[in-house]
């Protein structure tokens, strides 16, 4: 937990050791980069360029290890041999905290500068979703685990935390959330996505409901981003490739991304730095990928041929040596991941490190679905609305790089709860493949077993273990703090 005492003052500045609040916070420019620092932290290689993200593919059915000579601690999770000593799960623990520790203190030490007053406020409810979001990760990932809600002046005081039952971590998210809801401007200056908005507020907590099993609240949360989505400047871009190219910045289908700036990072703590492109890359091919991640086995074959998704979301040829190579030509002979290797931006090293994508957290293809998802649960069957949000998707899946197909199809009235229900959860896998919401979707399912051990399984893994729905404490923060427990089962 000693990852709580450190930030960084700008996106692309050193991380420094953070003062007392009431030492750092004097003026509003103090303020504005104790934000920036908190920002920051989600936009380092342990945590949204690489740790976390990779962490959550594997954890999930959609990606399985190409390259077998990678480290260990992968395989690992791949294979659900979780360990506590597990370093990556320590990495991912570390920051969090470090993002939480640097929200607490911006929310201790802002309230006494001498400031405009919504401004003020404003920045407040930034380091709060911050705060939110670093909270929602650690309870999907590990469950109980401590709340700290104020800055942590003696550190020796971190060797008696205890873990927090989940329910009241989640309650803590939900009051962040919704105070930041009533501070948060609509849009951020230039309409930057990688700071926080009212949209982003009822984004988040749509889904923290969604993950509560509470569907009419989250059904009102997303309808609400939807029913404001001109207020808050979003919509569906009209080529779904567009997503993936990091050339083209902030788009308005973004509700909250972690940004990087190619070409620049910070060593030796791996701010701004972007890994996922060559992660998913091809291994000797002109790319310079790795091979690390890959496409489950099953994944490919479960995309229609006529879905315009597929296209964009797999990578089944390259250029190697100049030539246009098939998959089965390649050093590891899988069909690869191509969202985040295709465009990693100009400003990205030859192999895609250091990339310029704007990674995403949440966009708003992801609300029409939640808002689908909970109406149809809510209601006990889907209405005109929910099959008007989830066509909504399927109709821009059509859109061909301005060629339209008549694929995918509308869906039809007349469905059961149970096929709608089934529609949305197929339309997750095409729609965010790869984007690290699998796991926490057959986790609030509750078919991570079932989708382990099917028949028609994408990865089949018979060793699952019902505890493996949580991953274990980091052996390393019950050492510092021997009062925390460690999960069953491990």
């Amino acid at each position: 937990m000693a990852g709580m005492f450190g930030s960084c003052t700008d996106l692309e500045e050193e991380p420094v050791g953070l003062l007392a609040p009431e030492s750092f916070f004097n003026n509003p420019s103090d303020a504005e980069s104790a934000i920036m620092g908190g920002y920051g932290i989600l936009a380092r290689n342990r945590f949204y360029g690489r740790g976390l993200t990779m962490t959550l593919q594997l954890l999930g059915d959609q990606v399985d290890i190409g390259d077998v000579g990678t480290r260990s601690t992968r395989i690992q999770t791949n294979n659900f041999q979780f360990d506590p000593s597990n370093d990556d799960y320590s990495s991912i623990w570390a920051s969090a905290y470090l993002a939480i520790g640097s929200a607490n203190s911006a929310i201790d030490g802002i309230p006494g500068i001498d400031m405009d007053e919504d401004r003020k406020n404003g920045l407040i409810g930034e380091a709060m979703m911050i705060r939110a979001l670093s909270y929602y990760h650690l309870a999907q990932l590990f469950g109980a685990v401590p709340y700290i809600d104020e800055f942590v002046t003696d550190p020796d005081a971190l060797k008696e935390v205890t873990r927090t039952p989940v329910n009241e971590v989640y309650n803590g998210i939900i009051e962040d959330i919704q105070y930041a809801i009533t501070v948060l401007p609509d849009v951020q200056p230039n309409n930057a996505r990688s700071r926080v908005t009212k949209g982003t507020a009822h984004t988040m907590l749509s889904k923290v409901y969604l993950i509560l099993g509470e569907w009419e609240l989250a059904a009102t949360q997303a309808e609400l981003v939807i029913s404001n989505a001109g207020n808050y400047n979003y919509g569906l871009v009209p080529d779904y490739r567009d997503l993936w190219d990091a050339d083209l910045g902030d788009q308005n289908e973004h509700i909250w991304t972690a940004d990087f700036l190619g070409g620049v990072v910070d060593y030796p703590f791996g701010s701004n730095a972007d890994y996922i492109a060559p992660m998913t890359g091809v291994r000797g091919a002109d790319m310079q990928g790795w091979s690390v991640t890959v496409p489950s086995p099953g994944l490919y074959p479960f995309f229609p041929d006529t879905d315009y998704r597929k296209e964009v979301s797999f990578l089944t040829e390259t250029l190697v040596d100049g030539i246009m190579t098939p998959f089965t030509g390649w050093t590891w002979s899988r069909i690869h991941m191509a969202k985040w290797n295709i465009n990693p931006g100009q400003n990205a090293n030859g192999d895609g490190t250091l990339s310029d994508h704007n990674i995403v957290i949440f966009r708003y293809a992801e609300v029409l679905l939640i808002a689908a998802e909970a109406i149809n649960e809510a209601n006990g069957g889907p209405t005109s609305q929910a099959y008007e949000y989830i066509n909504l998707v399927r109709e821009r899946a059509r859109n061909k790089g301005g060629v339209n197909s008549q694929f995918p199809e509308d869906l039809q009235q007349g469905m059961s709860q149970q096929e709608f229900r089934e529609a949305v959860r197929d339309e997750r896998i095409l729609e965010l493949a790869f984007e690290w919401k699998r796991w926490y979707d057959l986790k609030r399912w509750g078919m991570l077993e079932a989708a382990f051990t099917a028949p028609d399984s994408f990865e089949p893994h018979p060793d699952i273990q019902s505890y493996n729905t949580l991953l274990p404490i980091p052996q390393t923060e019950i050492s510092v703090s021997p009062n925390l427990t460690q999960n069953e089962g491990y």
